[in-house]
């Protein structure tokens, strides 16, 4: 997935900055695997843990599919899963992502899998909430028809 025109705020390339939600959720939906979103803020040291030691990783091994959204992007144009044009400002807005890191877990259509993490607490433990979110969302997904 090309990101270059999508990330203005030059957030680390270690996770995509997708131009279509949809697009990418469709990767997923491919993989029958939960779509994985952090909302995100440039300069951000949780974030930059996330992302760096979780998400980037598990993704370039093939374990999770990830994207990361800027919440303060109010310019680049972003299509939703619905296939609407919005900027990632708005985006996170609509999921109600209002802390940085927050990660969430979605199926093709956007609905929410698994509660979703908000923020870094704890980071000695962060790995296992991670895992345990991602476990009850492919749970779920693959126990739709």
């Amino acid at each position: 997935m090309n990101t270059r025109n999508h990330n203005p705020d030059g957030l680390p390339d270690i996770l995509p900055v997708p131009g279509s939600l949809r697009a990418a959720a469709q990767a997923a939906v491919a993989r029958r695997e939960p779509f994985i979103v952090l909302v995100t803020l440039k300069g951000c040291a949780f974030c930059d843990v996330v992302r760096n030691n979780y998400l980037g990783p598990m993704a370039r091994r093939g374990e999770v599919v990830a994207v990361q959204v800027n919440m303060l992007d109010r310019t680049t144009p972003l299509q939703d899963l619905q296939g609407q044009i919005t900027t990632p400002h708005a985006q996170a807005q609509a999921w109600k992502a209002r802390i940085a890191p927050t990660v969430l877990f979605l199926d093709g259509q956007g609905r929410e899998l698994a509660e979703r993490l908000e923020g870094m607490g704890l980071a000695d433990f962060y790995g296992a909430y991670l895992q345990d979110r991602i476990d009850t969302a492919r749970q779920k997904l693959r126990a739709r028809p």
